[in-house]
């Protein structure tokens, strides 16, 4: 799901969690007892602030629950926020 709102990304361990990478970090994740941790960076969970505001969170983390549904479509487009800030960053940084 993940590789499929970023196609190009690469898959690497950062902080010894699963990353997607493009053009820096994009998201880590990491299977816990209760929750999985999603690290989307601050402003990935800024950008989201009202739909997240149902999780658990701290400033760069997001837990879900493992005994409620996946909100699959909300990760897909946190992802694409995340690839299009990276991107901006980037080219940014060519200028």
């Amino acid at each position: 799901m993940i590789k499929e709102a970023a196609p190009d990304a690469k898959e690497k361990i950062s902080y010894q969690m699963p990353t997607f990478e493009l053009h820096g970090n994009l998201v880590h994740f990491a299977a816990f007892k209760n929750h999985i941790g999603f690290y989307p960076t601050p402003n990935g969970i800024d950008a989201f602030k009202e739909e997240l505001s149902v999780y658990k969170g701290a400033k760069g983390s997001i837990q879900f629950p493992l005994n409620e549904p996946m909100p699959y479509e909300l990760i897909s487009k946190i992802v694409k926020f995340r690839v299009a800030e990276n991107i901006q960053k980037a080219e940014d940084k060519r200028k």
